[in-house]
């Protein structure tokens, strides 16, 4: 897949220590999304916007809230996040991943 007409923020999001970065795009609708990297490691994100996590490459044990256990998800999978929350995840393996959000 690829973004053709994108806008692309160069400054990098960067989480954890630099475990976890990414760069905002707008595609040609205005779309918001992020493009990523994820090391290693036990995370807890808190989320604005309702999002879309698309899995592009590696795996990544998700615990959603609402949830009391952790679901993997690998390489083509994705999942939703509800506006105004906080998820979890846990990697043992890097991972490659898109989010979109809907605002």
């Amino acid at each position: 897949m690829e973004f053709k007409n994108a806008r692309i923020v160069k400054k990098a999001n960067v989480y954890f220590d630099g475990k976890v970065t990414s760069r905002t795009i707008y595609t040609e609708s205005g779309e918001r999304k992020t493009l990523g990297i994820m090391l290693p490691g036990d995370y807890e994100f808190g989320t604005g916007a309702e999002e879309l996590m698309e899995i592009l490459g590696g795996e990544m044990d998700v615990c959603l809230p609402g949830e009391t256990t952790f679901k993997t998800y690998r390489e083509g999978d994705s999942f939703i996040v509800p506006a105004n929350s906080k998820f979890k995840l846990i990697l043992k393996t890097v991972a490659d991943y898109c989010c979109s959000y809907k605002e």
